[in-house]
């Protein structure tokens, strides 16, 4: 392995060298082996047993590097323009923290979650802390970039519900809730600090409360983003 080449796959780690490649790295024999079983392009595929450990060490982005490492393609249908007709989705508002979005993602595989869309200033889903954290979702779970608002408001359009989690929002247990049989049913998630976007919210059309145990004494002042989606998903999921 040259120089050249692990110079090339250290840059992957930067989003600038990711979007001008079009690819991305995938760490671990799990994720490895997902990759290669998924819809997905692999380039590349370097072995420790192959290439030796130093040049693995060089080329990893984790602490204990591990046994394969992948370069793969993203997918080209990455920005989509248009909404399907029918189903349920998660709708990311401006998600920040790598963690979270793996999470998410995991939760949507788990779930059966038709499909995840992010706003542009979501978290790049081909980051290396994202891509671990979704422990091989990434490649089962369609992600795509996209205008939320303009998302939202193509749901209301064809008869479809917008679902958003706010303060002052309906007791989400005993509401009527959609699952997207008919119409598609978009259920948003705000950004970590600042929640939903004005914009966003604009767009909802069914304000969701989840409420804290006891109702009288909340303690904390909120819910983490991933685990406010896994409970809310859940809910629809139920039902």
């Amino acid at each position: 392995m040259t120089n050249n080449e692990i110079k090339y796959i250290k840059s992957l780690s930067q989003k600038k060298f990711r979007d001008e490649s079009g690819l991305f790295v995938v760490e671990g024999e799990k994720l490895v082996a997902e990759a290669l079983a998924s819809r997905f392009q692999v380039e590349k595929v370097y072995r420790k047993d192959e290439i030796g450990e130093a040049a693995m060490a060089r080329i990893s982005g984790l602490s204990s590097p591990s046994p394969a490492l992948a370069l793969v393609h993203r997918p080209d249908d990455i920005s989509l323009g248009e909404l399907p007709s029918k189903g349920l989705f998660l709708a990311l508002d401006g998600i920040r923290d790598p963690g979270n979005l793996g999470t998410i993602l995991r939760i949507a595989d788990w779930f059966g979650i038709d499909a995840v869309f992010a706003s542009g200033d979501t978290v790049d889903v081909f980051n290396p802390k994202v891509v671990q954290a979704t422990m091989g979702a990434i490649f089962r779970v369609r992600f795509h970039y996209c205008d939320i608002p303009a998302l939202c408001r193509d749901a209301l359009a064809c008869g479809g519900k917008v679902y958003g989690t706010f303060l002052d929002g309906e007791n989400m247990y005993r509401k009527t809730l959609d699952n997207g049989r008919e119409a598609p049913a978009v259920i948003v998630i705000g950004n970590e600090a600042n929640g939903i976007s004005a914009a966003t919210a604009a767009c909802v059309s069914d304000r969701l409360f989840i409420p804290p145990y006891p109702a009288d004494d909340p303690g904390s002042e909120s819910l983490n983003a991933a685990v406010a989606t896994a409970i809310t998903v859940a809910e629809f999921r139920r039902r």
